[in-house]
């Protein structure tokens, strides 16, 4: 049994794996509008004293430019976002971007969506404050009770009485729950978590591709009851085992019932709101005229550099992508003329062994002798041989030259490219005609001194015939396990 059976039986079975699609609703899907007050997104996600516009966070969290770590892999850390004013939507949806990953083979304790009548600041669920009244979304990754029934994605709903049960990991108070494995993984793990017509749905992306689209449906609340105006937030805790809990986005869009017309944005902000934001920007606009005409008395010297000169303009980037693409295909025939002094070198060789072997054939007067047009054959196609090589050659240098004095986008060079080609093809072609002329003269003129190449030795087997019939019955118990479990 080969090695290549072997290897397409394993790609069998690596390919043949279920595939959850997501569940989506009967019905028209609603509206959507986007909401940015309760929305944050990389890069330049925080103003330049830290803070992140719109939104607070407290304990170990530390925002960045393209992230907030709600708690990074150290013990006992307890971090969370929340946001500075109270949602009152009626249906909404929340897209969460969010990485949790550690060295460990277990992770702890996990990471939260909240949406509280109140904002949970700290406490001892993920990293907030217990008897919520609202929802929450927990992504849990260390086993408490020892069932082996995480990482896992729990819907806990509360009404501001119950406690936290974190011996049974929520599993006696959770409204739904899906099993999903979210460490470590190559992309941002995303969720979406909609809110419509008093119905929770959860919808995981497992951050195995780079599709954001790529929903796998989790779990769905139907007759979900939650306060008419609350906070959106994300918690996270560290234990004895620790991961770093990066939350990239948090996207928020209002959803409406088709048929039915969005609010204008104008009436959203309050006429008081308003003006507060424009006499900041006015007296932001005040102090930064100031602090320029400051900096022009204290430098004269310094001119003022014009904004469009610390951007690359159309032209500049067009030509700058000439000049690389120039410059790759100036390598890539270097390349080519290396390789081709190699050839020669290869065929001056060839070309001096024939050489001595037709002056040896003259030389000797036996029967049988190669007949002389034979031998012409071989001199001229060796001559053709050497004459498109140095073709070729010629090719190249002329291409080397073209793009040292920077003819337009390296035409020159795929010219070069595609004359390389045809000469090669030209090339191998006569090396064939040339080897097969010079194994009929000497099997013709020696026969019973053949020159035969080596032969290579039998390539050896990987396994068995009973080793790998042994290997698939295993590889297919163990298959077969595995979904079974799943």
């Amino acid at each position: 049994m080969s090695c290549l059976a072997a290897y397409a039986y394993l790609l069998l079975i690596s390919l043949i794996f279920p595939h959850v699609f997501a569940d989506n609703a009967a019905g028209d899907s609603p509206h959507r509008r986007f909401e940015y007050k309760y929305s944050f997104k990389g890069p330049h996600l925080t103003q330049s004293d830290g803070r992140i516009p719109f939104w607070i966070h407290t304990g170990n969290a530390i925002p960045s430019s393209d992230q907030i770590r709600i708690t990074p892999s150290l013990r006992s850390q307890k971090g969370s976002v929340w946001t500075k004013t109270p949602v009152s939507f009626e249906h909404w949806e929340a897209e969460v971007a969010f990485r949790v990953s550690g060295r460990g083979r277990m992770g702890a304790d996990g990471l939260a969506i909240w949406f509280t009548a109140g904002q949970g600041l700290e406490g001892h669920v993920y990293g907030a404050a217990d008897q919520w009244n609202g929802v929450g979304i927990f992504f849990d990754s260390f086993d408490n009770d020892g069932k082996k029934n995480n990482p896992a994605v729990l819907v806990v709903g509360n009404n501001g009485k119950l406690i936290f049960d974190h011996q049974n990991d929520g599993t006696t108070q959770s409204l739904g729950t899906c099993l999903r494995d979210f460490r470590n993984k190559p992309y941002p793990v995303r969720a979406k978590i909609t809110y419509y017509q008093k119905t929770l749905s959860v919808f995981i992306n497992n951050g195995f591709t780079p599709d954001k689209d790529d929903y796998e449906f989790c779990t769905r609340v139907e007759n979900m009851i939650i306060p008419d105006t609350g906070y959106f937030g994300i918690s996270a805790a560290t234990g004895g085992l620790a991961d770093d809990h990066d939350v990239l986005s948090f996207l928020l869009f209002r959803l409406t019932e088709p048929g039915q017309n969005l609010p204008p944005p104008e009436k959203e902000i309050p006429k008081e709101e308003k003006d507060k934001y424009q006499e900041e920007f006015e007296n932001f606009q005040q102090e930064l005229d100031k602090r320029k005409e400051e900096f022009q008395k204290e430098h004269p010297d310094v001119q003022e550099q014009l904004i469009e000169d610390l951007f690359e303009s159309v032209n500049d980037r067009e030509i700058r992508q000439v000049f690389e693409g120039q410059n790759r295909i100036h390598l890539e025939i270097k390349q080519l003329n290396r390789q081709l002094a190699m050839i020669l070198d290869e065929q001056r060789r060839y070309v001096s062994v024939i050489t001595e072997e037709i002056s040896k054939r003259s030389s000797q007067a036996q029967s049988g002798q190669a007949p002389s047009h034979e031998m012409e054959t071989i001199t001229n196609t060796q001559q053709e041989v050497l004459r498109n090589l140095n073709e070729v050659r010629n090719s190249l240098s002329g291409s080397l030259k073209q793009l040292a004095v920077g003819q337009q986008q390296g035409s020159a060079g795929g010219l070069g490219s595609y004359e390389t080609v045809q000469h090669f093809n030209d090339i191998k072609e006569h090396l064939h005609v040339v080897k097969r002329s010079i194994e009929h003269i000497i099997q013709k003129n020696n026969p019973a001194e053949k020159v035969k190449c080596p032969e290579l030795p039998p390539l050896p087997t990987c396994l068995s015939t009973t080793h790998f019939v042994i290997f698939i019955v295993v590889q297919s118990l163990l298959f077969f396990g595995y979904v079974m479990y799943k």
